[in-house]
């Protein structure tokens, strides 16, 4: 069933923006669009189809790289690097990246997903090496890590919160704070900088990035069982703010309610960013266009390897220790076939079991925990800026009584603080929405989601509607993993990773957070894999 326009506002942003009014459509921006994965494609492999190359379709590769998102490409990168490049990357989407994937119109580019990388700690050295091949690392410091050149630190003001009626500098919500308000934030930074500083009996971090290198003591792996809201109860704090404030970053990193979301991820989100305990959150590396910025690096490296609209239909294991990979161009319809003798599946875990012939009988293995959350991405191109009567713009913004996340300014790291700018927004589609309500919000038209992202704005900034000049949207249906209770620590995320005989697996959800630097790290661990067997 079709939801209406009003339903729709009142589903995704509350009563509040409901009993505010529903914007006729004549104050709609005058031009957009609505993009998406390529939602047709996947269904008619979920449901079966399988086409067959000719013999003469066929050729011979030593890798195939199934996806060209972030880890896909870092896939791609580290093989190169270990001097093998001869190898395919195979992305079903017309633009490499996935969710770091960005935009440009005349003005400047635009992210359409991630848009930060934290500075990286010196153990992260491969993600240090890339990032300096980028030529954005000075120089390196006595301890390893890594000093990023200034334009490319997210400048001041880096964020702001809109809170009764006005903004504030920070995410905190420090207007009208009691003091029993603050004292939990006090003992709830103290915790964090308690887990920080802990180490297990091989001196390894409770939580860091990747988390490949984090401990999985028992202490640790506890946090997995409960989520971060019940463990901010067990501890007796009950300040509506701070609860508020770990909610946000939860919806913000992983799209879950800290309901949700795992006491483990939870504490991930604070701790793994700090250098130790009452050290602020590592320095944030941005571009105008985000992640994409590096998607463009990797790209370019793989350069002609690179295939895009190519959908893998079919990956079957040999009994020579190969593999054969069907694929079809989704523009042409033109089927192909490459013999490889390893293959790097680099799309989410739960296609596996639909694409690789066998799978689950071979390995034991399913997909069931692997859960994902779909969000909404809009691009408002506005001709001036809003006025501003308290705080000024930052890079990131957020409103307090949103369910979005508020939105970033693709001019803030270029210095455009005047004139004309990009805003992108972002919402996560609740993991608690019902999947009835959640098929009729995928079903919403570019009018509809439109209208909820301008409303969401007016709150804050009233004369939205009339600066917008274009709103284009992007809905990522499984956009992101979900770390839910349980799911960290569970039996099968852990053994998703092992290599099925010459498939090799990198994906976010192998972590069960999506971000770029697990994306990179898995690419880099399964390209590892395949160069170890090749000596």
């Amino acid at each position: 069933m079709q939801i209406n326009r009003r339903e729709l506002i009142a589903l995704m942003l509350g009563t509040p923006a409901l009993l505010e009014g529903c914007a006729l459509s004549s104050r709609l921006p005058p031009a957009g669009e609505l993009f998406g994965q390529s939602a047709s494609v996947g269904h008619r492999l979920r449901d079966g189809f399988r086409p067959r190359p000719s013999e003469g379709a066929w050729k011979d590769v030593s890798v195939v790289i199934v996806g060209g998102g972030a880890a896909g490409l870092s896939a791609a990168w580290r093989l190169k690097q270990g001097g093998l490049d001869d190898f395919q990357v195979l992305e079903l989407e017309p633009a490499a990246g996935g969710t770091s994937r960005s935009g440009k119109c005349e003005l400047t580019p635009y992210p359409w997903g991630a848009h930060y990388i934290p500075v990286p700690f010196a153990t992260n050295t491969r993600l240090i090496n890339l990032l300096d091949e980028m030529g954005i690392v000075e120089s390196i410091a006595p301890d390893g890590s890594p000093v990023i050149s200034e334009q490319y630190l997210c400048r001041e003001s880096e964020e702001r919160l809109f809170f009764q009626g006005s903004w504030i500098e920070g995410l905190y919500p420090t207007t009208g704070a009691t003091e029993e308000d603050l004292a939990e934030l006090a003992a709830f930074r103290k915790e964090v900088d308690r887990w920080t500083e802990w180490r297990d009996s091989q001196g390894r971090r409770a939580f860091t990035i990747p988390t490949r290198l984090a401990s999985d003591d028992a202490a640790v792996r506890e946090l997995d069982e409960i989520s971060i809201s019940q463990w901010l109860k067990d501890h007796g704090w009950t300040s509506s703010r701070l609860h508020w404030l770990v909610d946000y970053s939860c919806r913000d990193d992983y799209g879950l309610s800290a309901e949700r979301t795992s006491a483990w991820a939870g504490l991930l989100y604070f701790a793994a960013r700090q250098s130790g305990p009452g050290a602020d959150h590592q320095p944030l590396i941005t571009w105008p266009e985000g992640n994409g910025r590096v998607i463009q690096y990797l790209a370019s490296l793989a350069g002609q390897r690179l295939k895009t609209n190519v959908a893998v239909s079919q990956i079957s294991p040999a009994d020579d220790g190969s593999a054969e990979v069907i694929w079809f161009n989704t523009q042409t319809n033109e089927v192909g076939g490459l013999r490889a003798k390893h293959v790097v599946f680099a799309a989410p875990q739960f296609m596996a079991p639909r694409l690789i012939t066998g799978f689950s009988e071979r390995t034991g293995r399913g997909a069931s925990e692997f859960r994902y959350g779909s969000w909404l991405v809009a691009n408002l191109h506005l001709k001036s800026r809003p006025r501003e009567g308290s705080f000024p713009m930052s890079w990131d913004n957020v409103i307090h009584d949103s369910r979005s996340l508020g939105y970033v300014v693709a001019t803030h790291q270029s210095g455009q603080d005047q004139g004309p700018t990009v805003l992108t927004w972002y919402y996560p589609y609740s993991d608690d929405e019902p999947r009835g309500v959640r098929d009729r919000l995928l079903r919403a038209t570019w009018a509809d989601l439109a209208d909820v992202a301008l409303t969401d704005l007016e709150r804050a900034h009233p004369e939205i509607r009339q600066l917008t000049t274009r709103l284009d949207l992007f809905l990522w249906g499984h956009a992101m993993i979900s770390p839910r209770l349980g799911f960290f620590t569970c039996n099968q995320r852990r053994q998703a990773v092992q290599p099925d005989g010459p498939i090799h697996f990198a994906h976010t959800d192998l972590s069960g957070i999506a971000l770029f630097e697990e994306a990179f790290d898995h690419g880099c661990r399964a390209a590892d894999e395949i160069l170890e067997l090749r000596t």
